[in-house]
C-alpha cells in the first residue's frame, strides 16, 4: 500500500524513529529501507520511504514470513490488508499528532 504526505521539512530519521521503525539503509532507488518488527524478527511491518522535495512517499507490506530461499525477494506479503491499513493509521496519527 503506496501514501504519501506533504514534507513540512522532516528530518526522514527522525520520523522514522517516531513512528517506531528500524531503518536498515537505502535501496539503489534512494528509498530508506525500514521495518518494524510484531515479536521476533516475523512477522513484521516492511516500509520503504522516498523522500522528494515536497511530498513523502511511504510504500508499505506485512512480511508474513522470512524469505524460504537464499537470495530470493519474494515471501509472504500483505500489501493491502485490514492490519496494513490500521498500520497506514497509526503512522499517520503519529505523524500528525
Amino acid at each position: 500500500m503506496t501514501f504519501k504526505i506533504y514534507n513540512k521539512s522532516y528530518n526522514l530519521r527522525d520520523l522514522i524513529r517516531k513512528m517506531g521503525y528500524r531503518p536498515l539503509g537505502y535501496t539503489p532507488q534512494g528509498e530508506l529501507n525500514c521495518v518494524r518488527p510484531l515479536g521476533g524478527d516475523y512477522p513484521r511491518f516492511h516500509i520503504y520511504v522516498k523522500d522528494d522535495k515536497d511530498i513523502i512517499t511511504f510504500n508499505i507490506h506485512l512480511d508474513q514470513k522470512k524469505p524460504i530461499y537464499e537470495g530470493v525477494t519474494a515471501h509472504s506479503g500483505d500489501y493491502d490488508g485490514d492490519v496494513v491499513k490500521d498500520e497506514v493509521q497509526r503512522i499517520k496519527d503519529t505523524i500528525f499528532r
